[in-house]
């Protein structure tokens, strides 16, 4: 009885937002199917032959959301995985770079933020310009990276996790300083009169107490890494990946492919978190946190 009552308020939203989207569809699409029955010189279609067609077009302005699960079985189940019209052969390729920037990002976040709570002149002179960094446009930033590190001859994997490290390293770093920042001056006072060394310290009272903001800017940093590929495969796109599935789409006016991809990109985000979510759980349960 608890499961269902904690799962009928997403139920009663999703229902909504499918019944808004096949609104939105059917909005969207109307003129192009009028003008599509008054080229084949049919004039004698009614509003439900419009309504229906609107939902079945090939090239719509907005897919409906049963065209999307159609498009998602035959590019997942229907396709072999190794295929390059597969989305999990795509959904593979955006996930090592995301990973892969992820954990760079997330160790420069944290060494970052352990230097800027260990020198405090250091946070004043450096935070300001870690927090301008995220002002730059990705789409604008990505290319400059890309192109920069071929002329090096680092190319494949590296140039996209660099650019999805970029975007993850921001909250990993806010958040381990506010987490390394939070015990109190009762807690510190109590480590100094048990003559607690700084490592002591750090290992038994600041980085435990981290561990919460942690996790929470690591949920964070593990979509904007995903983000980061995505936007690096589209600038990038022979290599493969949803952002390259993206721009295909794109180019060819195919909008059940965009958003399937985009569906695909949102699961495969949710999954991260979800698995960074339980990682945080048996964390807790190894230190002894209670539910």
């Amino acid at each position: 009885m608890t499961s269902t009552r904690r799962f009928y308020p997403v139920f009663v939203v999703l229902t909504a937002l499918v019944a808004v989207w096949y609104v939105g569809a059917i909005w969207l699409n109307w003129d192009l199917q009028r003008n599509a029955f008054e080229n084949i010189h049919n004039s004698n279609f009614t509003t439900s032959d419009l309504v229906i067609g609107t939902l079945g077009q090939e090239r719509p302005r907005l897919p409906a959301p049963h065209q999307i699960v159609f498009e998602l079985e035959k590019s997942i189940l229907e396709v072999a995985p190794g295929s390059k019209r597969s989305l999990i052969y795509h959904s593979v390729i955006t996930l090592e770079a995301t990973l892969l920037g992820f954990v760079m990002g997330a160790l420069a976040g944290i060494s970052l933020a352990i230097l800027l709570v260990k020198v405090r002149t250091l946070e004043k002179g450096a935070m300001p310009w870690i927090i301008a960094s995220q002002t730059i446009p990705i789409i604008a930033l990505a290319p400059m990276i890309v192109v920069i590190l071929n002329q090096l001859d680092i190319t494949g994997l590296i140039p996209k996790a660099v650019i999805a490290a970029y975007l993850s390293f921001f909250p990993v770093t806010v958040g381990m300083v506010k987490g390394l920042r939070s015990p109190d001056l009762q807690q510190m006072d109590l480590m100094r009169t048990y003559d607690g060394s700084q490592i002591e310290t750090f290992l038994k009272l600041r980085l435990p107490s981290s561990l919460p903001y942690l996790f929470s800017s690591m949920k964070i940093a593990v979509s904007a890494s995903l983000v980061g590929s995505v936007v690096a495969e589209i600038t990038k796109s022979e290599d493969g990946g949803l952002g390259a599935r993206l721009l295909a789409g794109s180019y060819y006016g195919q909008t059940i492919q965009i958003w399937s991809a985009l569906l695909t990109a949102a699961s495969v985000a949710a999954a991260l978190i979800a698995a960074v979510g339980l990682i945080e759980r048996l964390t807790g349960t190894a230190m002894g946190v209670r539910a």
